[in-house]
């Protein structure tokens, strides 16, 4: 194919083959239990330079506690695909953790707009539906999809998209490269020890992003039993095979919500909008992430129950919490 138009941004790209090779060695079908800590799966699966992504982040089923766990790690120079962004993006940047960002929207742009233009963060721009087709890609096998909402924006200009002369009708279509990142954070309503996860009501790319990642760590409100799966196989988002750990974590997308369980903490979320200063983010920071050693201690000693009870829908999700 002809190549009419490249975009001047970065793409960090894999050959297909190199991923499925990793996944045939890495990978196993037997079903093993992977319940473990928020410390123990961030340690273990995300190390300096990854890339990694998720599929929703800020305000719904965003995985929230394994955002502050990784920056409890003072993990570096990691690279992120935020399909929708807010406070998340901010965070990881203001903690030192992210230098990379490929985006489709990225709000609450006082802080991170600041550390755009002083050259502490590199965005690159695509829009939501680009990253779900290169995610799509990732997860097939296949070296990049096409599309044509990119033709003719500035957005096609400062991404890593490509502009080729369509080999069957000769017109112009864009093409997004294959996504594999090296690991996928998902929160979900529900997981077992094996890692089998079920996401209910509205999500992006779970399914997708698990099958195209090398590490997924799936971090759930609330742990079932296995047979529960068996029982009702449809309702599986994610089966067990693509997961690498699995995480209980209850209220573990505050201050955003999960649908059915609870809304998210607009005062919370209030606070982290109004984040401007370094000074701001790093009072924050030390207040909510370093200075308590888990997401248990963040919610019992800087949320408390009786705040979560408000946002709550259902009052046994703090169980285990006690």
């Amino acid at each position: 194919m002809r190549v009419l138009a490249s975009g001047a941004g970065l793409c960090r790209w894999i050959h297909p083959d190199d991923f499925r090779e990793w996944v045939r060695v890495h990978k196993s079908r037997e079903p093993v239990e992977k319940l473990v800590t928020e410390h123990e799966a961030v340690s273990r699966c995300v190390a300096d330079g990854d890339y990694v992504a998720y599929d929703f982040s800020s305000l719904t089923r965003g995985p929230q506690a394994l955002v502050r766990e990784i920056i409890r790690q003072h993990k570096r120079n990691l690279w992120i695909c935020a399909e929708f962004t807010l406070h998340d993006s901010s965070l990881l940047v203001g903690a030192g953790c992210v230098d990379r960002i490929d985006v489709g929207f990225l709000g609450y742009g006082n802080y991170i707009g600041r550390a755009v233009v002083e050259g502490r963060v590199q965005v690159f721009e695509w829009t939501n539906g680009a990253l779900a087709f290169r995610m799509l890609a990732g997860a097939r096998g296949v070296p990049f999809m096409p599309m044509r909402n990119l033709l003719g924006t500035d957005t096609f200009l400062q991404s890593g998209a490509k502009v080729v002369e369509d080999p069957f009708g000769g017109d112009a279509i864009c093409l997004v490269p294959a996504m594999n990142p090296d690991v996928f954070l998902v929160h979900v309503h529900q997981a077992d020890v094996y890692g089998n996860a079920r996401i209910f009501g509205t999500n992006l790319f779970a399914l997708e992003g698990a099958m195209a990642s090398k590490k997924v760590i799936v971090s759930a409100e609330e742990i079932i039993e296995p047979l529960e799966f068996r029982k009702e196989p449809a309702k599986t988002t994610i089966p067990y095979f693509l997961v690498s750990a699995v995480v209980h974590l209850p209220f573990g997308a505050y201050p955003g919500g999960v649908p059915g369980r609870y809304e998210l903490d607009v005062e919370h979320v209030q606070q982290l909008n109004g984040i401007e200063t370094e000074e701001h983010m790093q009072a924050y920071l030390d207040s909510c992430v370093y200075s308590v050693r888990n997401h248990a201690e963040f919610l019992g000693r800087r949320v408390g129950w009786k705040r979560l009870a408000g946002v709550a829908r259902r009052a046994s999700i703090k169980e285990g919490y006690g």
